[in-house]
């Protein structure tokens, strides 16, 4: 990440801070609610996806190992994570992962830029109509995960399909926790990837990235212990109004109107 204007590098990290609190306030988004932002700021989806990914990596593991320790000793209903649920959702999303990974290495960088601001585009229209993905049969669980376990091999933005089938069989206190350990091993099978393909994982980038995103994480921490008690559909609507408006800029910066 290098040879950007000053103004590119205060954005991208504010940005990061952004990217942070959404992680760890709703366990979920950090990439989908983050990367069409970077993209306006500088189109190179492959500089920022696995800087999103090590971040991830690193916040969403510490943050299950403090609520597992904090869990120890407490009646079984208290675990932060729902095993069961995970075993399920992994068995049905490794096999489309690894073919998702392999499609972002080959695909031009305009094609996975377009992937992104659609998917997020259909994801802030449904926020905006508080009318969130869900499903009702188990047939259609496991065609969201499929296609999650492939959406997230290409560009890290399974939320808008994953986390609709996690709400419908996870208890509100275990979800968040429960996206943090399957997003740790999704991840993690992509970054792998990267390192394999000798994709540059932007080492030099995390020294000033990482703290960012730890403002951020803070920060998100706090909100989280407010959404188990409050309504948020309010903010929501917000958020999506502005994603969409991005992701539409987004859509037309791509396909060359401006």
């Amino acid at each position: 990440m290098e040879g950007l204007a000053i103004w590119q590098y205060l954005l991208i990290g504010l940005l990061f801070v952004w990217g942070g609190f959404v992680r760890s306030g709703l366990g979920f988004g950090g990439a989908v609610l983050t990367l069409p932002f970077l993209l306006m700021v500088h189109n190179a989806p492959l500089v920022y996806l696995p800087i999103i990914a090590v971040h991830l990596l690193f916040f969403s593991g510490l943050t299950i190992v403090q609520a597992q320790w904090r869990s120890r000793g407490q009646p079984h209903d208290s675990n932060t994570v729902n095993w069961p649920f995970l075993r399920y959702a992994l068995a049905l999303m490794i096999i489309p992962k690894l073919i998702g990974v392999a499609g972002v290495l080959t695909l031009p960088t305009a094609v996975v830029s377009g992937f992104i601001f659609t998917v997020v585009a259909v994801y802030a229209v449904s926020y905006i109509l508080d009318r969130p993905f869900k499903s009702n049969s188990k047939a259609v669980d496991t065609l969201f995960l499929l296609l999650g376990g492939y959406v997230s091999g290409t560009s890290l933005v399974a939320a808008p399909l994953v986390v609709p089938v996690a709400a419908s069989r996870v208890r509100k206190e275990q979800l968040r926790d429960t996206l943090f350990v399957l997003w740790f091993v999704l991840v993690a099978i992509k970054l792998a990837a990267f390192y394999w393909t000798g994709v540059d994982l932007q080492w030099q980038a995390h020294l000033w990235l990482l703290p960012c995103a730890a403002v951020g994480h803070v920060l998100g921490l706090r909100f989280h212990r407010y959404t188990l008690r409050a309504d948020t559909r309010v903010f929501f609507r917000v958020l999506g109004a502005g994603l969409l408006l991005v992701s539409v800029a987004g859509l037309l910066r791509v396909t060359g109107f401006f």
